[in-house]
């Protein structure tokens, strides 16, 4: 019989790439780590891990082990649901991740209304961008991510998340105040390919997003200030140090003193919001009950 909690240590490893990231994420310590896998390999008879020096990869064998812990996992979380779902009442805990506007804008409107409907389930919240929603989400660290579409995100989560989109919105220019196109009720991108650029980091999908609204329009952006933050984005933009394309949502309740705020004429680029949930809970009545808070008020943030 082989043990459910370690087939968890080695879909850890297969997701961190190292026995001691697997460790951390599931609150183990490294020898422990090695010590469920030692023995998950004693169990199923069958070498899982290649060790090279200090580094360790799965082999071909437990490539497949791996696969199907992911199975398994999914399984497992579809009978926690189901017994949930059997016993009608509405307590307990779901953990929410999410990046900084969706908190603003999404999930914290949402508790209030959600407290309401079911006094006694607990709503926590971590603040996490891309990759770091999805590490959460597979080590069950939180119950629900919201998360952009990027390369690096949930997109590749394959079998153990079910992803579901719950809104996009448009991002829009912003400008120093005395900007020549400051005052144009619509601004063309590529009259912006000589300005100097304010985005957020690399790896962030905003970023990416930037780029690529750039790319369309036949130029590379030069960029010159790096920030994550939309608030610092914006006071660099009203300081003169550059131009910003910004998240319609991450602009709400900035004062932009030397800015000012403009659509993008033509095709504008757009920022797709979806929740994420690992696969087989989706039926938890508690997730329902959130997920359905959370869609409520993404419909509200678009209208």
């Amino acid at each position: 019989m082989i043990d459910p909690r370690r087939l968890r240590v080695l879909r850890a490893l297969a997701e961190h790439g190292t026995v001691t990231a697997a460790a951390q994420a599931l609150y183990l310590s490294p020898s422990a780590a090695s010590q469920q896998l030692a023995a998950l390999e004693a169990e199923v008879g069958h070498v899982l891990l290649e060790r090279r020096g200090r580094t360790v990869r799965l082999t071909p064998t437990g490539t497949v082990l791996a696969t199907h812990a992911a199975k398994i996992a999914a399984q497992l979380e579809q009978a926690e649901a189901d017994m949930a779902a059997s016993s009608a009442g509405l307590a307990g805990e779901v953990t929410i991740a999410a990046f900084a506007s969706a908190i603003s804008e999404v999930v914290a409107p949402a508790v209030a209304p959600l407290r309401e409907r079911a006094p006694q389930v607990r709503i926590r919240v971590k603040d996490a961008e891309g990759l770091a929603s999805r590490r959460l989400l597979i080590d069950g660290v939180v119950d629900i991510a919201l998360a952009v579409e990027h390369r690096d995100t949930l997109t590749q989560s394959g079998e153990q998340l079910l992803r579901e989109p719950l809104y996009a919105e448009p991002f829009d220019v912003v400008l120093p105040s005395d900007h020549p196109l400051a005052s144009a009720p619509e601004v063309d991108l590529a009259e912006l390919s000589a300005d100097p650029w304010i985005t957020p980091w690399p790896g962030n999908p905003v970023h990416d997003v930037v780029l690529r609204a750039c790319e369309t329009v036949r130029f590379q952006p030069r960029v010159e200030c790096l920030a994550d933050d939309s608030r610092a984005v914006c006071a660099l933009v009203s300081a003169g140090s550059g131009v910003a394309l910004v998240p319609r949502s991450a602009l709400h309740g900035i004062a932009f003193g030397g800015a000012v705020v403009r659509p993008v004429s033509g095709s504008r680029p757009t920022r797709r919001v979806f929740t994420a949930v690992r696969r087989g809970s989706e039926g938890h009545p508690l997730l329902q009950l959130a997920l359905r808070g959370l869609r409520d008020q993404a419909a509200a943030l678009s209208s």
